[in-house]
């Protein structure tokens, strides 16, 4: 939603302006054809020739993660946390062998079935389990797991930071591609200097439409969602890291509740939920079997 709204708001802005001010929307709208596949084109191949295609394919991952709302609210955190507190409760009761057969087939567990928004989250499934994996096969040393946790948390955040430089190229290069077009549009005009002058005049204006459109399209668009992909990847290294702190408290021999408060504590304010809507709902969850 954030995304439709910002860009009405700069399209209309923009261009409503420029039409009450007596600017010509069919100039535009008569080179922005070709001005968009001359510098779209640019741009895409440089972004191709820069970027290894797990680059290229996981920008296009992140596209179609931002057209969609952000899935790490507050409810998201509340699930997750009731999750851990299930399973920390379960390996308690009836032991660390109890969470085998949750964590070998994760999208058969009746207790992860419990929580459809955790289980639709295949990395942070992944994360958990193979994690649980190591401390049922025995390395339940907190601070071995932890520096291994960090290490895997650094090289998610590597990834994600190299999706964002490969947009954010992108957008500081369109201001010159957009340079590039309009010395185009310029040739071309200086090919018709015989034309009448409202022939060249219109030629001109459209010339500089690339100009427009490069400083328009950079830090009116690809600029802005560089950042929004740069904030869901926070935002998922931020659930990582509530699981990372919730799993290394049980690991230390606290009890569950306390296990999930640590993980809690570990959430941004925005969409940390409080002790009471935690309690309340953890108290509300069924006995977990094995």
């Amino acid at each position: 939603m954030n995304l439709i709204i910002g860009v009405l708001t700069i399209v209309i802005c923009t261009l409503g302006a420029y039409a009450a001010e007596g600017g010509s929307l069919m100039v535009l709208a008569h080179a922005a054809p070709a001005e968009l596949v001359m510098m779209g084109g640019t741009a895409l191949g440089g972004f191709i020739i820069a970027n290894p295609v797990v680059v290229i394919r996981r920008t296009g991952h992140a596209f179609g993660m931002i057209m969609h709302k952000m899935k790490y609210k507050k409810e998201s955190y509340i699930e997750l946390l009731c999750m851990m507190y299930q399973l920390f409760k379960l390996a308690k009761t009836k032991g660390l062998l109890a969470l085998e057969q949750h964590i070998e087939n994760p999208e058969q567990s009746s207790l992860f079935q419990q929580f459809p928004g955790f289980l639709a989250n295949h990395h942070a499934v992944s994360f958990l389990c193979d994690y649980l994996r190591l401390v049922t096969l025995g390395s339940d040393k907190p601070y071995e797991l932890e520096a291994l946790m960090d290490e895997e948390l650094e090289v998610h955040h590597n990834e994600s930071a190299g999706v964002v430089a490969a947009m954010t190229m992108v957008a500081d290069s369109m201001p010159a591609i957009g340079i590039v077009a309009a010395v185009l549009g310029v040739i071309k005009t200086m090919g018709a200097i015989s034309e009448p002058p409202e022939i060249l005049g219109a030629m001109i204006g459209g010339a500089l439409v690339g100009t427009f459109m490069g400083v328009w399209s950079s830090y009116g668009f690809i600029g802005p969602l560089a950042s929004s992909m740069n904030a869901f990847f926070e935002a998922e290294n931020k659930y990582l890291l509530c699981m990372k702190t919730g799993l290394l408290a049980h690991l230390q021999g606290f009890a569950p509740s306390i296990s999930v408060e640590y993980a809690r504590k570990a959430l941004l304010s925005e969409v940390r939920p409080s002790f009471a809507e935690l309690e309340e709902a953890t108290t509300a969850l069924p006995t977990p079997t094995a």
